[in-house]
């Protein structure tokens, strides 16, 4: 579309988003902000838009003055098709900067509020069954999403160039907040509000807030581990070129740490997820962020009236899986995935994410494998450099594991629904990933030679542990044995709750 901005195709990202053009994407990646919104995200459209954003105002189960919203009573469905909501589909074209050119932060802000009331309207009725009897699961969600939100709501995922549909960057997370002092910026967690909300989220100090805003949190220090992955890819690219840069190693090594600085806080951010939303909680705001795609609430998919020839659309729900931390890592370090419907699942994912992320991502994958930086970092001669990859390669491990630990007390042990919000198996989805990591660990320990100095047990300082210091030996010591322990331990839970609900983990 005419006067879009998009992400450089190359491993270089503006650092400040403020010299960005007006009307640009606000997805485009920065180093200063990383994959958060170059801009703080709209909190209100104009005022033609009014009749939306009341009815979203009105919209949670507890409002934000503290009384309750139209879900509350299940009353949400019943205004919407007496037409209190107007097509407001034309509107979106005037939703531009000075110029003429289009305002892709108001389009978001759009497809973000627009997703909402899909998502409210069409799974409303599987909220009031299961708020009536969890026992009873969920029921069948409304099957046809009207005019009034499907033609907006359409129009804008074309603009943005994702599924129209409900997503963890544009919609759910990364577009909706807000910050209470701006000049304290995103450090502060208790700085982060949301804009939008299904249950109690406008609460602060409520379960759905605080499972939306830990990822905010965490998202918030993604501009070093950006830089850190493109300097490695960087580095590989020097030492592989004709040039011979002798800087290769240490410039590999610096954006290494870069990786692991930045690593270190989000994984500590993530760790505050369990104080901050209550695993008990999270079943019933989990209700309005499924997908469509292998859910039983809409068998037979759902028809966006007046679009896409009125035939049913499965789209995925939204998912902290389309996050964008992981996926950089796994294709800086060229971890390979098996080849299987749930690696296939992994690629789905991808559209779901901003343009500009999956364009980024996509230069990091194909430069990575291009130039063969797993073959570099794990085969130059220099163990330093393999512990510095293979601390990476645990950091990977550690947030796939935290991932699998949520998933496990606020998923698994309290529902026998079979399918995550994503639209992936609930039980086998997560451990799929997670083992291809540790078995990489496994095979770059053994290939590189530090398997046999780990076997000897003591570090001597001597002999082929000579470029080791004791501290590199005990540090990828306890990596590897923590990573051998843990992987038995996964392939055991996963048997466990495969056996306990029936499920066949070969033919998932």
């Amino acid at each position: 579309m005419p006067g879009i901005i998009t992400q450089p195709s190359t491993l270089s990202v503006p650092h400040d988003p403020s010299e960005l053009p007006p009307g640009s994407d606000p997805f485009l990646i920065t180093a200063q902000n990383g994959y958060l919104p170059t801009q703080l995200p709209l909190r209100r459209l104009p005022k033609a838009f009014d009749a939306l954003s009341d009815i979203l105002d009105n919209m949670p189960i507890l409002k934000e003055d503290g009384t309750a919203g139209l879900l509350a009573t299940f009353k949400l469905g019943p205004l919407i098709d007496s037409g209190a909501l107007p097509d407001l589909t034309h509107e979106i074209d005037n939703l531009v900067v000075e110029g003429g050119k289009v305002d892709m932060a108001a389009i978001t802000a759009a497809f973000r509020d627009y997703s909402f009331v899909a998502s409210s309207y069409l799974l409303e009725p599987c909220w009031q069954v299961y708020s009536n009897n969890a026992d009873d699961g969920y029921g069948l969600g409304r099957q046809v999403l009207p005019k009034c939100i499907a033609g907006p709501l359409v129009k804008c995922a074309e603009i943005l160039d994702i599924p129209a549909f409900m997503s963890y960057a544009a919609s759910y997370a990364l577009y909706n907040y807000y910050l209470v002092d701006p000049s304290k910026g995103h450090d502060e967690y208790s700085n982060i509000r949301l804009i939008r909300a299904f249950e109690k989220g406008l609460d602060p100090k409520s379960s759905e807030a605080g499972f939306i805003l830990t990822h905010i949190h965490m998202v918030a220090q993604t501009g070093k581990l950006i830089e850190g992955a493109a300097g490695v890819v960087e580095a590989v690219d020097a030492a592989r070129s004709d040039k011979k840069d002798d800087h290769a190693i240490p410039d590999a090594k610096v954006g290494l740490q870069s990786i692991l600085q930045a690593m270190t806080v989000i994984e500590a951010n993530m760790e505050k997820m369990w104080a901050n939303s209550l695993p008990k909680d999270y079943m019933t705001y989990r209700t309005f962020i499924y997908g469509i795609t292998n859910q039983s609430m809409f068998p037979d998919g759902v028809v966006y009236e007046g679009q896409y020839d009125d035939k049913p659309q499965f789209f995925r729900g939204e998912s902290g899986a389309n996050d964008s931390i992981i996926p950089l890592l796994d294709h800086v370090c060229e971890i390979p995935m098996p080849e299987n419907p749930l690696t296939q699942i992994l690629r789905e994912f991808r559209q779901y994410r901003p343009k500009p992320h999956r364009e980024f991502l996509t230069t990091i994958r194909e430069k990575a494998a291009d130039v063969g930086v797993r073959d570099f970092l794990t085969n130059s001669g220099d163990l330093s450099l393999v512990v510095l990859y293979l601390r990476v390669l645990d950091h990977i491990r550690s947030f796939r594991w935290r991932h699998w630990q949520f998933t496990r007390e606020y998923i698994i042990k309290r529902t026998s629904h079979p399918v995550a919000t994503g639209g992936s198996p609930i039980i086998t989805w997560l451990p799929n990933q997670l083992s291809a990591v540790m078995q990489l660990m496994e095979d770059v320990c053994k290939g590189s030679g530090l398997w046999a100095v780990l076997a000897e047990g003591v570090w001597s300082g001597g002999g082929a542990a000579a470029s080791l210091t004791k501290k590199e030996f005990e540090l990828i010591k306890d990596i590897m044995d923590n990573a051998v322990d843990q992987k038995e331990k996964l392939a055991k839970e996963v048997a466990k709750y495969c056996q306990d609900r029936g499920v066949d983990a070969s033919k998932v």
